[in-house]
């Protein structure tokens, strides 16, 4: 996609690693089957404890409870305030100095869901970790956090709401997510998208639609 105008961000699992590796880690030091937070988060996904926490309609303490009760319905009890520990993950250098490597080119935007825990937009565990994300959120022409707007993905209105934030149409976009159901709508407005599953495929793919070499 030469000739491209923006490249939008999601944060966990795009510029960071995954949260669902730390899942995996919890599950198996706890004996419970793969994926099964996973399967938690995917019951009712607009009304469940992670979509109302993520909009913000929920505190954390409401959020434990409710996904403690979610988790023990499917047949195995999980503290909410754990899975919460498991959120913030390692940035990843590469990607990071390729994102710095587009500042004043291209339109930069993030889009992320998160939740009102931690230190700052990446939900970072300790305030030297919070500065790092800080510094990477400083980047972004702009950044949108569903805990603030009160609108996550994949909800079409939080896409629509980065390209007028940028001034720039949907069919000039780059967007880059880790999960299928977030780049859909995306799509569908007429973005091209990235489906990020490591971080040298990230640099490889976003390299080949601008048409250049990414660190």
């Amino acid at each position: 996609m030469v000739g491209a105008a923006a490249v939008i961000w999601d944060f966990g699992g795009v510029l960071t690693s995954s949260p669902f590796e730390a899942f995996a880690r919890y599950e198996r030091q706890n004996g419970l089957p793969e994926n099964f937070i996973r399967q938690v988060n995917s019951v009712n996904p607009d009304t469940n404890a992670w979509a109302l926490f993520e909009r913000a309609e929920i505190d954390a303490a409401t959020f434990d409870a409710l996904f403690t009760t979610e988790s023990l319905a499917l047949g195995h009890k999980v503290a909410g305030r754990d899975v919460l520990a498991l959120l913030a993950g390692e940035l990843r250098p590469r990607a990071i100095a390729a994102l710095k490597s587009l500042k004043g080119t291209y339109r930069l935007g993030c889009i992320t869901n998160n939740v009102p825990v931690g230190h700052g937009a990446g939900m970072a565990g300790t305030k030297e970790k919070a500065q790092a994300v800080g510094e990477v959120m400083a980047i972004f022409d702009h950044v949108i956090e569903s805990s603030k707007v009160g609108i996550r993905k994949p909800d079409p209105r939080i896409y629509q709401m980065m390209c007028e934030a940028l001034e720039v149409e949907p069919s000039a976009c780059i967007y880059l997510d880790d999960l299928g159901i977030n780049l859909k709508p995306a799509a569908a407005i007429g973005m091209a998208t990235i489906k990020v599953t490591s971080e040298a495929q990230l640099l490889e793919e976003l390299g080949g639609l601008l048409g250049r070499a990414l660190i």
